[in-house]
């Protein structure tokens, strides 16, 4: 299964670029790295420093590579930007005009589960 914003909650977060859009503790907004380790109910995140952030009250935005003219078309039709708009961008640091980067938003609600179930295609689990 492509990795695309569809798809993105179903998929392995670590690896991938973030940034916490809103938080309900204001001390986590604005936090921008890549997702080392990923729990039940939090996001590790390494940027200037390794953070835990909790998913619950949590929104994040996350930088998926585009791989081929097909997900950039449903990229697209998603609603998704190819970069930063101006206002984040020099807050983040994220957006460099690359042209092979979408940003996706995703509520942290949408992520509460165990990620190995998460991630799991149908059918008979290979972890069991």
């Amino acid at each position: 299964m492509p990795l695309t914003p569809e798809t993105l909650t179903r998929h392995e977060l670590v690896g991938l670029r973030t940034r916490v859009v809103e938080s309900t503790n204001p001390d986590s907004v604005g936090i921008v790295g890549r997702v080392v380790d990923e729990t039940m109910r939090t996001l590790v995140i390494e940027g200037d420093r390794v953070r835990r952030v909790p998913k619950r009250g949590t929104t994040f935005e996350f930088a998926l590579p585009q791989r081929t003219d097909e997900a950039a078309d449903a990229e697209k039709a998603s609603g998704t930007a190819p970069e930063l708009p101006s206002e984040t961008a020099g807050r983040t640091g994220q957006s460099d005009g690359c042209e092979d980067v979408a940003y996706v938003t995703v509520d942290g609600a949408r992520l509460l589960s165990r990620p190995a179930l998460r991630t799991e295609k149908a059918g008979v689990s290979t972890w069991r």
